[in-house]
């Protein structure tokens, strides 16, 4: 079985955005997956937000899930009860709404590593104890 990659905001802005400091890593990763990536909508909503000062960013963000490269593959409306207390219990962090439906995601999807710049990740937890298997660049 494959391990599914769930992908966080700032991969996908690094690499929609020629002028972000992690763009040459998120490229060779992504070049490295066989998509789809599984994401959320709060992750494509964080990036079309960041990107909108880019001329078709937010834009560039939604041709990716037309042409099937991401997948919206959480539902909030069922994760709702389990997203609200991964955010109390990282409240001191704080856990954004992005991380805690991509950590939920992850909890549901057993065989899964998040693609991610954010630390955070090496703290958030899945089912109580284990790490949460992340994709970070080295931290500088």
């Amino acid at each position: 079985m494959r391990r599914r990659i769930l992908l966080d905001t700032g991969p996908l802005v690094a690499f929609l955005n020629r002028r972000d400091r992690y763009r040459t890593w998120a490229s060779d990763r992504l070049a490295q997956i066989e998509p789809p990536l599984d994401t959320c909508e709060a992750v494509l909503s964080e990036a079309c937000y960041l990107l909108r000062g880019l001329s078709g960013g937010p834009a560039a963000v939604l041709a990716l899930v037309e042409r099937g490269l991401l997948r919206v593959t959480f539902r909030l409306a069922d994760e709702a009860p389990a997203v609200r207390k991964l955010m109390r219990r990282y409240a001191d962090l704080p856990m954004s709404l992005a991380d805690a439906c991509l950590v939920r995601l992850a909890e549901l999807e057993t065989e899964s590593a998040v693609l991610t710049l954010d630390h955070h990740f090496t703290i958030y937890r899945v089912r109580g104890r284990q790490a949460l298997p992340a994709i970070l660049p080295e931290k500088s």
